[in-house]
C-alpha cells in the first residue's frame, strides 16, 4: 500500500567477560532504570509529544508529568513493557482529550510527520481500516491537531486494552537454553548491510553450552572500520570495561545497534550517522582483528542475521 502524503511535516576460553556484556549493555545503557524515580529534569508541556526515555525515567512519572492516567499512557504505547524500558526508546504521551478504551476505538489527535500508515505501524493495526474508520477525513490531507479514530482490531494480542494486573492465558515457557523471542520485527529492518566489507563469523547469536546468550563476534582483516548498518543517532561512544571502546546507534522503531571491542570510535555521542558511515576502528581480540556486534529491539537482543542481508 503506497504511503500517504506526510502531514505538516575474554577470550573465547573465558566465556564470563563476554557475558558481562550482556549485563552491562542492558544494564547501564539499553534498560530503563526501575530503581530511581523523581523528577528527571524533563521539560513540562510533554503531553502530545513524542519523548526519549531518560536514565532514571518510569512510566508512572511521565503519566504524571503529563497529567494523564498511567493505563492510557501505556495503552497509546503498544509493546512497550514498563518493567524494561530502555534508554532511548521513544514513547508517545497522549493529550488529555485522546482517549484510549479498552475496547476502541482510540480517539487519537494527528501529529506532526503522521500518516494512516506510520500510525498503524505504532497501534500494530492496517492503515487500510484506520481510513475506513474516518470516512470524512481524505487520508492525503491529514492536518496537525486533527482528531481520528484508530480502529483497535489487531492490538489485543499486544496486551493494549488489558486491564493492569489481568489474567492471560501464557504459551508454554521456552527450554532455559532457548533464544530470547523479540516478537516481530519493524518493517524498517529489512535488509541492512553488514557492519564489516570483510568478515567472517567467529561466533554467531546463541546460547553456549551453559545457556548464556552470546552476541555476534566477526572477524576481520586487520585496519578494518566498522560501519553503521543504518541511519541513526549515536547515543554513546566511549570506553567500556571488557569490550574496549563501544559505539550504540540507535534507529528508527526502537532498534539499537552495538558496536564493540573497537580501539577507537570515529564518531561522538549526539552525532546523527547515515548507511555505511564508520563508526569505529576493529580492534584486536584472540590474536586478531574482532568485532563484537550486537542488535535490540526495545532492548530485547536480536539476531543478527534476521536483519542484515
Amino acid at each position: 500500500m503506497a504511503q500517504c502524503p506526510v502531514a505538516g511535516q575474554g577470550s573465547t576460553s573465558r566465556r564470563t567477560p563476554l557475558t558481562r556484556l550482556l549485563i552491562t549493555l542492558v544494564v547501564l545503557l539499553l534498560a530503563g532504570c526501575a530503581g530511581r524515580g523523581g523528577d528527571t529534569g524533563r521539560a513540562g508541556g510533554i503531553a502530545g509529544e513524542w519523548i526519549t526515555i531518560q536514565r532514571g525515567d518510569t512510566l508512572g512519572e511521565i503519566a504524571r508529568q503529563a497529567d494523564v492516567p498511567l493505563v492510557r499512557l501505556e495503552r497509546f504505547n503498544p509493546g512497550v513493557d514498563a518493567r524494561r524500558l530502555a534508554v532511548g526508546q521513544r514513547l508517545m504521551v497522549p493529550t488529555r482529550d485522546e482517549r484510549a478504551p479498552s475496547g476502541g476505538p482510540y480517539r487519537y489527535r494527528v501529529r506532526p510527520g503522521d500518516t494512516y500508515s506510520a500510525i498503524a505501524r505504532h497501534f500494530r493495526g492496517r492503515a487500510e481500516r484506520i481510513q475506513a474508520a474516518n470516512p470524512g477525513i481524505v487520508p492525503t490531507n491529514l492536518r496537525v491537531g486533527q482528531l481520528i479514530q484508530v480502529p483497535l482490531h489487531g492490538l489485543q494480542a499486544s496486551g493494549v486494552g488489558k486491564a493492569r494486573g489481568s489474567s492471560q492465558p501464557k504459551a508454554a515457557r521456552p527450554a532455559s537454553r532457548s533464544l530470547p523471542d523479540p516478537g516481530d520485527l519493524p518493517a524498517s529492518t529489512r535488509n541492512w548491510p553488514w557492519p564489516l566489507d570483510n568478515y567472517r563469523v567467529a561466533r554467531p547469536y546463541g546460547t553456549d553450552g551453559r545457556g548464556t546468550l552470546q552476541p555476534m563476534l566477526l572477524a576481520t582483516d586487520p585496519g578494518s572500520r566498522a560501519r553503521a548498518v543504518a541511519n541513526g543517532e549515536v547515543r554513546f561512544a566511549d570506553s567500556m570495561r571488557q569490550l574496549g571502546q563501544v559505539v550504540i546507534v540507535h534507529h528508527a522503531d526502537n532498534v539499537q545497534s552495538v558496536y564493540a571491542l573497537c580501539s577507537k570510535p570515529l564518531v561522538a555521542s549526539g552525532d546523527r550517522v547515515t548507511r555505511g558511515t564508520p563508526v569505529c576502528e576493529v580492534g584486536s581480540r584472540d590474536g586478531g582483528p574482532r568485532l563484537l556486534f550486537d542488535m535490540r529491539h526495545g532492548g530485547k537482543p536480536i539476531d543478527p542475521v534476521r536483519v542484515l542481508k
